[in-house]
């Protein structure tokens, strides 16, 4: 049943940001949520947010408590992967020198240094690390760095969060002697690289792992390898097997900020991670939360949004490799340093992000002023650092709902970086648009892809983005509500309400946090804060006062009606979590939109 034969939610049929609102439980749902209420003594929200996550009477238990020895199927479903386990096994046993060739991101952070860690714990000679330089060699293995590690004793060549498609670079690894072994988790063509690739994502692979970041591929592998040494007698009292659940939260780390979707195995991995990760038992992890300023209950939350953005500044606008080298430390001093140099490159990255952002969203509104049919939105600067231009994408789809991207030019060749609308594939058309030469190469997943284009062909490239996303951005939007778990009252919203709900997390892409209306609020004021955030004081009709916060909101539609809208009776829609305010935990309520009393 489409939304729009659905009861809109409270009777918003269009709220301040133009959505309609419904509610994510249908008869159906609801009969489930009584269920689950009454066969496992469930709270009722927590029953109906479980509902509306699909989980049934029979699995709730599991999803309640999921546990990667029940998700986690053998490392071998994935093709090719007793191939890799059989040659890095070799490679461990002979005491070959392994070069491990990572992406410049979190994932490609966290993949890499769970590798790095394993060789030292197996007492194998320490790998060469190599983490690409984001402008000057750009994503994936490239012949020079490959020459390099080569001239520095490599036999064996292993690329993580890349080389799916790095047919050039991994030729030349062969030619000059290397094995390869791509581990990955990007969509991938027919042809594939002169490699062992283990790719879930791969066409022939029928594991059913797609949804794995490459962290997660890299952790099947270790597994694998795990067991081989054990069968070969490699692991003794004096070198004991890693604890390869104490490193699941390198996995947790990279499945959030790779925005991979928290279903299932996924979720298992982020709440095993969640868990490790309050040990404070990774140096560099600890360092990090320090230099963040992390307080309050550690979540999803802070991994996608504090710890993930202080690893990518690196790889954004200074040493790409500080994220991974950060990751495997065991010096307390150096972590603290790396800790602290990455939080300063978050907030230089911060204010050049801002800075492009405000000239990206003045050109994507002169776009739409010349246009009123556009599917996917293409901005360009030449000054523009590539560092940020996947961020400045993200703010675009974001504030225009719609498919973007983002592109900096040096002289004639731009890198950009898109990111898309769910149920709007981005990959898929730029390889598309690869195979038809009007990008010089490009691709990434469903939700987000990259690409290189030569100057010449933008206008191309954006016409064919235009034509080929422009059925499924209108299925998107056709299908775009807001959609509401449950009413809240007032003096509903309380720590103990977000610390019974925090049983169906982590929250994430794939396990939305839940959404509540709050109906018939007025607000009692409402201020500026920050740069652009909206304190304000919300006034319930059953007397409960609510201080709230709308986030990136002051130039928004969301943020002017919250300015205006004193003493206006308003049905506010808003997610709860906690925070910590000088050493006492309390209810942070985020609004996410409004609408006036029908």
């Amino acid at each position: 049943m489409s939304d729009s034969n659905i009861s809109a939610f409270l009777g918003v049929e269009r709220s301040v940001l133009g959505r309609r609102w419904r509610a994510r439980l249908d008869a159906a749902g609801e009969a489930q949520a009584l269920a689950l209420t009454q066969t496992h003594g469930l709270d009722d929200f927590l029953a109906r947010v479980i509902a509306g996550r699909g989980v049934t009477v029979a699995d709730a238990a599991s999803f309640l408590d999921p546990k990667l020895r029940d998700l986690m199927p053998d490392p071998s479903a994935l093709r090719d992967m007793d191939a890799a386990v059989e040659r890095l096994a070799h490679a461990i046993e002979s005491g070959e020198q392994v070069a491990i060739f990572g992406d410049y991101d979190v994932d490609g952070a966290c993949s890499s240094a769970l590798l790095v860690d394993f060789w030292r714990a197996a007492g194998a000679p320490e790998p060469l690390l190599h983490i690409p330089d984001r402008i000057v060699e750009g994503y994936g293995p490239n012949v020079e760095a490959v020459r390099n590690l080569a001239a520095r004793g490599a036999k064996l060549l292993v690329t993580t969060d890349c080389g799916t498609t790095s047919h050039e670079a991994i030729s030349v690894a062969r030619a000059l002697g290397l094995d390869a072994i791509v581990l990955d988790h990007h969509q991938a063509p027919e042809l594939l690289p002169d490699a062992i690739v283990v790719n879930p994502n791969r066409q022939d692979d029928l594991s059913g792992q797609g949804a794995l970041c490459a962290a997660g591929v890299v952790f099947f592998a270790l597994v694998g390898l795990a067991r081989a040494l054990r069968q070969r007698g490699w692991w003794t009292d004096a070198r004991p097997a890693p604890d390869l659940l104490a490193a699941v939260d390198l996995v947790a780390l990279a499945t959030v900020a790779d925005v991979a979707p928290l279903a299932r195995l996924n979720r298992a991995f982020v709440a095993r991670g969640l868990a490790v990760m309050r040990g404070r038992g990774r140096l560099g992890l600890a360092a990090l939360m320090d230099a963040a300023r992390m307080d309050g209950p550690l979540r999803a939350y802070h991994l996608g949004f504090m710890l993930g953005p202080r690893i990518n500044a690196g790889g954004r606008i200074g040493d790409a490799g500080l994220g991974a080298r950060l990751l495997t430390l065991s010096d307390s001093v150096e972590a603290r340093r790396i800790a602290e140099a990455l939080d300063r490159l978050n907030a230089e990255r911060q204010a050049l992000e801002k800075e492009t952002l405000e000239i990206a969203v003045a050109e994507a509104e002169r776009q739409f002023a010349k246009t009123n049919r556009m599917a996917c939105l293409v901005v360009e600067g030449a000054d523009w650092h590539p560092g940020v231009v996947g961020l400045i994408a993200s703010r675009l789809k974001d504030r225009f709902n719609i498919p973007a991207f983002a592109i900096a030019f040096n002289k004639e060749i731009g890198t950009g970086s898109g990111r898309s609308l769910s149920g709007v594939d981005l990959g898929s058309a730029v390889r598309r648009a690869v195979d038809q030469g009007l990008a010089l190469k490009g691709g990434g997943h469903a939700a987000a892809a990259g690409v290189t284009v030569a100057r010449e062909r933008v206008d191309d490239l954006r016409a064919f983005l235009n034509d080929a996303l422009e059925e499924s951005v209108e299925a998107a939007r056709r299908d775009d509500a807001l959609v509401v778990d449950a009413a809240l009252t007032g003096r509903g919203v309380s720590l103990d309400l977000v610390r019974r709900l925090e049983q169906a997390g982590p929250f994430g892409q794939g396990n939305p946090e839940p959404l509540f209306a709050l109906p018939q609020q007025r607000i009692a004021y409402a201020s500026v804060v920050g740069s652009d955030h909206v304190r304000a004081r919300l006034r319930s009709g059953d007397g409960a006062a609510i201080d709230a916060i709308a986030f990136r909101a002051a130039n928004s539609p969301l943020g002017a009606a919250l300015l205006r809208g004193q003493d206006r009776p308003l049905h506010v829609a808003a997610r709860l979590s906690s925070s910590v305010y000088r050493g006492a935990e309390r209810v942070e309520t985020r609004i996410v939109d409004i609408a006036p009393v029908a």
